[in-house]
């Protein structure tokens, strides 16, 4: 190989060395920042590919949302009564910038500091409640609450908190018996107060609709007594007014319904006065009516 190759080699291998040192890729799940010497000098870069100094460092952050799961954290409640939660948490950088200056850009770091942070928005929702309250509450109100203080405070190691869930509310062995024993009296007496309050409920509403019934019917026989009172006045009234126009007629035909209603009926004995009012008109037909 000829001496003067050499140079051009180098050149070459330079040029190829201060190219790598130069330039850095971002991808799509990533966040990047650059520092020099220690001081952040770039920052939110877009996926792709940036140039940089050759002794700029280049730290790269994962930008997709991460989990987290701390099972057996400890408790205590408003009345002094320990509760063992488990709960996870989901979070991502936001900020590289605020994320690398609180974190170092360490990952299990800010996961031990985000841990701290919800604990402590745990704590302040735990020790406001008593157990009953706590167990008989919504666990999304509950939930809520300690995702919307634990939200404040992880703003300032630039990330954002996704979602904050209780998977499991426990209590310690030696309490457990003595604390649902008290829950279940206390339910069985707010049962039996609402049960007795029902019935007398029950009991007035019946009354009531009872006294409406009595007072319905008697106000329907009243109307219906009077109504069939005035429809037989009205009935006797018209009665007599056909009848006084033909009293004759009208005495032979009552005579004819005592006839039909007496006579021809196998078994009946029937004993009268021959002379008496009943034969008047069998007897002598002249007493029909339009005789003369």
């Amino acid at each position: 190989m000829p001496t003067r190759a050499f140079p051009i080699i180098i050149a070459l291998g330079l040029a190829v060395l201060l190219t790598a040192t130069s330039l850095f890729t971002v991808s799509e799940a990533e966040l990047a920042i650059r520092t020099e010497f220690g001081a952040i000098v770039g920052a939110n870069y877009a996926p792709g590919l940036h140039g940089k100094w050759p002794w700029d460092q280049v730290v790269k952050f994962d930008r997709r949302i991460l989990s987290q799961t701390y099972t057996g954290e400890t408790f205590l409640t408003n009345d002094n009564r320990g509760l063992i939660v488990d709960f996870y948490i989901k979070w991502r950088v936001k900020d590289p910038a605020y994320y690398f200056q609180a974190t170092g850009g360490r990952e299990d770091l800010a996961g031990e500091r985000l841990a701290e942070i919800v604990k402590d928005g745990i704590k302040t929702v735990v020790a406001e409640r008593t157990l009953e309250q706590i167990v008989s509450s919504e666990r999304a109100a509950v939930t809520g609450e300690m995702f919307g203080q634990a939200s404040k405070n992880v703003a300032g190691l630039g990330a954002e908190l996704i979602d904050v869930r209780v998977q499991r509310i426990d209590l310690p062995d030696e309490v457990s018996t003595r604390v649902y024993e008290s829950m279940k009296q206390n339910f069985a007496k707010i049962a039996s107060r609402l049960r007795a309050e029902g019935q007398s409920a029950s009991v007035r509403i019946r009354a009531s609709a009872e006294r409406e019934r009595t007072e319905i019917l008697a106000n329907a026989e009243r109307d219906a007594l009077r109504i069939r009172g005035e429809g037989d006045a009205e009935a006797t009234k018209t009665y007599a007014a056909a009848y006084s126009k033909n009293p004759e007629f009208y005495g032979f035909y009552r005579s004819l319904q005592a006839y039909e209603r007496s006579l021809g009926k196998d078994g009946d004995l029937l004993v009268v006065t021959p002379d008496g009012e009943f034969f008047k008109y069998l007897k002598d037909p002249d007493k029909r009516p339009g005789t003369k």
